[in-house]
């Protein structure tokens, strides 16, 4: 078995209704220079580096940089350059490294339907194998020819560190605002997916302004992502999902339809709230009061609230998109849209 099967679902598995052909070639591409560059000579390496499979998911951002790289090539019908490729597996590997490390800090069991690797290998070993896969991510950003990707990565994972530390310094918060979560969020997973779109169109000679609007509009996307991303801990199914939920409540992370709740709710039914909060504060399963949360939450219309600004982000991002008409810029619009209607 190896650790990038080819039979893996196709681009953004579960979002596109189809993706160019070109696309997902690529995709097939991805994952070989994937399997080439995190493998390991040290059998013990390479079986930890086995059970990364399981962390394969939607394929989101490789998918993003290719569509954003094919919207610009000067020959549409021609496969991908090498360096798109490259660019792409670049950013699916600091991603897989941010969910082996997510998952250590929000204490997870379960991602993907499996069992996370801090649940089966402890947590020494899934931070080192997060450090790995950021280690090899970079050393093959280093074999492109231009310096631009690397610099461009080094500081989107700078970002994204500030993101998850300005996150953990408001961990308990019950005051956090919606101007820092949008600050967190924006900076945690708006940062990479947006870095996805700018290198891939910069690998296929977009202008600078070009390049800056296709990170916009993939800022956004990711913005997006990560507000339904937090309903779906709060309203999602586990089986569905594939992941632990309630995982922000149990660590005290607040997210928007919380703080929206927070802010307009009577007073009697704030208190009445932050006791379900602190309630939830250390529960390892973090169902205790998701039940609760949500019949609150659904009172205040805190959820229509933080689903109409996922909403606005979409809008804004497919407005932003600066790509010519043609089937890469279909899909990008079709991908934005579907982020708002996942279930897992």
């Amino acid at each position: 078995m190896t650790a990038y099967s080819q039979t893996q679902p196709g681009a953004a598995a579960g979002l596109l209704s189809q993706a160019p052909p070109l696309v997902e070639e690529g995709l097939q591409r991805v994952r070989s220079v994937m399997e080439r560059w995190i493998a390991s000579e040290l059998p013990a390496v390479q079986e930890l580096c086995r059970r990364l499979e399981g962390y394969q998911g939607k394929m989101l951002r490789p998918t993003l940089a290719l569509l954003s790289g094919a919207a610009f090539a000067d020959e549409p019908e021609q496969p991908l350059c090498e360096d798109l490729i490259v660019i792409a597996a670049v950013v699916e590997m600091v991603h897989l490294a941010t969910l082996v490390h997510d998952d250590v800090l929000d204490e997870a069991v379960t991602r993907r339907k499996g069992a996370s690797i801090n649940q089966l290998c402890g947590n020494e070993t899934a931070v080192i194998l997060g450090d790995y896969l950021i280690s090899r991510s970079f050393h093959l950003c280093s074999t492109l020819p231009s310096s631009v990707p690397a610099l461009r990565i080094g500081q989107t994972t700078g970002r994204v560190c500030e993101g998850e530390l300005l996150q953990l310094r408001h961990r308990g918060d019950f005051d956090l605002d919606e101007a820092t979560y949008f600050a967190i969020i924006e900076r945690k997973t708006g940062s990479l997916v947006g870095a996805a779109c700018e290198l891939g169109a910069w690998a296929s000679g977009a202008s600078e302004e070009q390049a800056a609007a296709a990170k916009r509009y993939g800022e956004l996307v990711g913005t997006a992502f990560q507000i339904r991303d937090d309903l779906l801990d709060l309203t999602g199914e586990e089986r569905v999902v594939g992941k632990t939920l309630g995982r922000d409540l149990a660590k005290g992370k607040l997210t928007l339809p919380v703080i929206h709740h927070l802010r307009i709710a009577s007073e009697e039914r704030r208190r009445g709230t932050l006791a379900l909060l602190k309630q939830a504060l250390g529960d390892k399963t973090g169902k205790t009061v998701r039940r609760a949360m949500r019949q609150a939450l659904a009172e205040t219309g805190s959820i229509e609230h933080a689903e109409a600004a996922a909403r606005r982000c979409v809008e804004q991002a497919q407005a932003t998109l600066p790509c010519p008409a043609g089937p890469s810029r279909a899909a990008l619009l079709e991908l934005a849209e579907a982020v708002l209607t996942r279930s897992w």
